[in-house]
């Protein structure tokens, strides 16, 4: 290996280069998405996004940011404490993610409405609660995106009884392109280091919402979108876009 081999010039030139190869690729599935995100808004659907672990920074890029759409809804395992009247101690059990019936009780607890998108993030697409979420989501008549690492998830076994994955599920699959495991640069004695699929998850998401948008307002619509609640005005204005998803869309203190 040359020395350059692990360092912040071969992430920053290798991680460029995905996210270039991916935006032109990705063009068809991007469009689709947008399709299914324009839809949900148009019939007066709420975007309900869910994901584990380092997914959930995916999450927050959809759900409730400035520049992004308002009927946005976080679901998060912290919910059965929340709003579940679990202990807090729930929480400390590493294999939560894991545990038959908690993406279930999460969908209850969300109480989604038909028109409801599902937009549910998992690199490996095989952990039993992003799975039972996307089968709670297909049961009950949900569109389903899904974002994902198809390299990670042809790779591995699926993790659910009933041997589905994420990608199985999603009526549109976005490929983060992040490779098995997620980490780009291999070390010289094994293992790898630094993670991919933020960027390109975060690169997916904004570039399906930017064609959301654009769909809308062909159409003559003005895309109910958040203001920075730092800028004058924006904070009383995103509130008064918030009334009309009242009780669908939560916002607590991050």
């Amino acid at each position: 290996m040359s020395d350059d081999s692990v360092s912040a010039r071969r992430f920053a030139r290798e991680s460029m280069a995905v996210l270039d190869r991916m935006t032109e690729s990705a063009r068809d599935e991007v469009a689709r998405a947008a399709e299914l995100i324009a839809d949900c808004v148009r019939a007066d659907g709420v975007i309900q996004a869910f994901g584990t672990g380092h997914s959930q920074a995916i999450v927050l890029e959809l759900a409730g940011r400035a520049g992004g759409l308002v009927p946005t809804n976080r679901l998060s395992i912290a919910d059965l404490v929340l709003y579940g009247g679990e202990p807090p101690s729930v929480l400390d059990d590493p294999l939560l993610e894991r545990r038959a019936g908690v993406a279930g009780r999460l969908y209850e607890l969300a109480a989604p409405r038909p028109q409801d998108l599902f937009v549910v993030i998992s690199n490996s697409g095989v952990n039993n609660v992003i799975v039972e979420m996307a089968l709670h989501a297909k049961e009950h008549g949900h569109r389903l995106l899904a974002i994902t690492s198809l390299a990670h998830t042809r790779a591995v076994p699926a993790g659910h009884p009933s041997g589905r994955k994420l990608a199985d599920l999603a009526d549109v699959v976005l490929d983060n392109r992040a490779p098995r495991g997620d980490a780009l640069l291999e070390l010289p004695e094994g293992g790898a280091v630094c993670a991919l699929s933020t960027l390109t998850g975060v690169m997916l998401v904004q570039t399906a919402v930017a064609e959301a948008s654009a769909l809308l307002l062909a159409a003559g619509e003005r895309p109910p979108v958040y203001v920075s609640a730092n800028v004058p005005g924006g904070f009383e204005g995103n509130l008064e876009l918030e009334k009309r998803y009242a009780g669908r869309i939560r916002r607590t203190a991050s």
